[in-house]
């Protein structure tokens, strides 16, 4: 069970750590491109058409992966007003409650948005001349991640719960 723990809490680490910084590069790009947009517009006047369509494009790619962020830190899934107001011994059992309900979620996501994906490879994004399936594919890349975290996150705590139990008894 330490085993388990022990990776299931080390691969939630490293790929948080990894779309953390993925999730920086987009955010700092976005400011980039809304700058060379306001420069081109105010200051220069060169014409540039492209800047606010992908200025869109990097915010919901960043925002979709900041997601799974918000899922390794406990930040969007649960409901501690109500798991605090538990006894103690069902905290373990209401948590993995919580967490096969976000999984379930992020899975609904991700078949929803792979049939989303799919249809955007009929329409256009026209300033690009691209077929809009890499805009789209934000949404089931992020929830297949968070839904990963939700998992990886349920297997260390209920691993750590059990843990605690061992040593207590």
């Amino acid at each position: 069970m330490n085993r388990i723990f022990h990776h299931s809490a080390l691969l939630g680490q490293r790929l948080n750590w990894l779309i953390e910084r993925i999730c920086a590069l987009l955010v700092a790009l976005m400011v980039i491109v809304v700058w060379i947009g306001i420069v081109s517009r105010y200051a220069i006047d060169l014409g540039v058409t492209w800047t606010e369509e992908l200025a869109r494009y990097l915010m919901i790619w960043a925002s979709l992966l900041a997601v799974s962020c918000g899922v390794y830190y406990r930040e969007h899934v649960g409901l501690m007003l109500i798991k605090e107001s538990l006894p103690p011994a069902i905290h373990r059992w209401f948590s993995l409650l919580l967490d096969v309900i976000g999984l379930a979620f992020f899975l609904v996501l991700l078949v929803y948005g792979i049939n989303m994906t799919r249809e955007g490879a009929l329409q256009y994004a026209t300033i690009f001349n691209m077929k809009m399936t890499l805009p789209y594919a934000a949404v089931p890349v992020s929830a297949a991640l968070a839904a990963l975290q939700v998992l990886l996150l349920a297997i260390r705590d209920f691993a750590k719960a059990a843990l605690k139990e061992d040593i207590s008894c």
